[in-house]
């Protein structure tokens, strides 16, 4: 255990059993399957990924921290470098997502730098500070680690559509 596994804040404690909860997590997957996507608006995705080891398809959906342009989704791996999304995406960089009422789309997946990281942390802090107060910590939790201004421990991915 470590010392973010706890906090004070109800609403804080809330949003990590929330992303410990798997079933909870995936359900939104069973929306997306039906076509009912549109209900999360262009703050969520569902990620189609490729299994590094399996070769399966593999589904994730991820919240949209940043839209820095058209054709482009920043998303951030809540559990660090050992997502499973996360690792399969570095092995395999070819992906699908659907946002909204749109999609499939075909995407290229690239691990973002420090200083990318840091920008696009900067714009959905300044974006959606009361998400981020409750986030945070959260995230934190689940990190194991603090997160600064820069994002430190919080891998984030740019997935870009192909031409």
């Amino acid at each position: 255990m470590n010392r973010y596994e706890h906090s004070a804040d109800p609403l804080v404690r809330l949003a990590t059993g929330a992303l410990r909860n798997r079933r909870l997590m995936r359900a939104p997957i069973w929306l997306y399957r039906a076509r009912l996507g549109f209900l999360f608006g262009s703050r969520l995705l569902l990620l189609e990924h490729v299994g590094r080891t399996s070769g399966a398809r593999r589904y994730v959906v991820l919240e949209v921290v940043g839209r820095p342009e058209k054709g482009c989704y920043v998303v951030v791996s809540g559990f660090g470098e050992r997502s499973q999304w996360f690792r399969n995406l570095r092995a395999h960089p070819r992906a699908r997502v659907w946002s909204g009422a749109r999609g499939p789309v075909e995407v290229d997946a690239r691990v973002l730098d420090a200083d990318e990281t840091a920008a696009a942390l900067h714009a959905y802090v300044a974006a959606h500070p009361r998400a981020w107060q409750t986030m945070k910590p959260a995230l934190e939790n689940t990190l194991g680690a603090p997160i600064d201004d820069r994002g430190t421990g919080l891998p984030m991915v740019e997935l870009r559509t192909r031409a």
